[in-house]
């Protein structure tokens, strides 16, 4: 025992039996579990009563067992990027994993349930996110790679006339009469393509260039 003070922990796991088996590790290993919810949104609501140093989130959980977990850790790292955050879960949710990675000044971690092989292991994971570290289980790390992609190959096949007229040089009017189609419905094929390159209206960089720069370098 060392005379330091104990790691406060908020907790959110909709599962009674592991939240309450989790608090009880977390109080073995020397840790302060200061609040336990069955959802997120409770403790987003009391996050700034509870002035956590960590905070352990399941993936999917009430109402819709979807990605409530994630997106309330996205939340938290906007509300306090130094806080540290660690994800256990059942499932790899790569929707918002790359967002949550490459947000905030914290620790993160992202740990399968089924693949924690140790409560030492779990309590080591603790404590270098909480200090600042990432731990990420190594089939987390092969999924999210795997799900990388070209964001071009998302592209719908009209938007891929468009951004092959684009190219061009064609304006969208210019585009629109090449297509048969409204200048409206190019702008919105153009906001798409614009979306799913992930070229945001900065100001300065001119996003038809970027987008067809892109396009070129394919």
């Amino acid at each position: 025992m060392t005379d330091r003070t104990p790691l406060r922990i908020v907790l959110a796991e909709d599962s009674v039996l592991l939240r309450e088996g989790l608090v009880r590790l977390f109080d073995e290993a020397g840790f302060e579990t200061v609040a336990a919810y069955g959802e997120a949104d409770s403790l987003l609501a009391a996050i700034d009563e509870t002035e956590p140093d960590l905070a352990v989130l399941d993936v999917r959980m009430p109402p819709t067992f979807r990605d409530e977990g994630v997106r309330a850790a996205i939340e938290l790292r906007r509300r306090k990027p130094k806080l540290g955050v660690l994800l256990l879960s059942q499932y790899v949710e790569g929707t918002y994993a790359h967002e949550l990675l490459s947000s905030g000044e914290g620790g993160m971690g992202y740990l399968l349930k089924d693949r924690v092989a140790s409560l030492d292991e779990l309590e080591d994971a603790v404590e270098r996110v909480s200090q600042g570290g990432t731990v990420l289980d190594p089939q987390v790390v092969r999924e999210l790679l795997a799900r990388r992609s070209d964001p071009l190959e998302n592209l719908t096949p009209r938007e891929r006339e468009v951004m092959t007229l684009m190219a061009e040089g064609r304006t969208n009017a210019g585009i629109a009469k090449q297509l048969f189609i409204g200048v409206g419905a190019v702008e919105k094929n153009v906001t798409s393509i614009f979306q799913k390159l992930a070229l945001e209206d900065s100001g300065t960089d001119h996003r038809r260039v970027l987008a067809v720069l892109t396009w070129l370098q394919r």
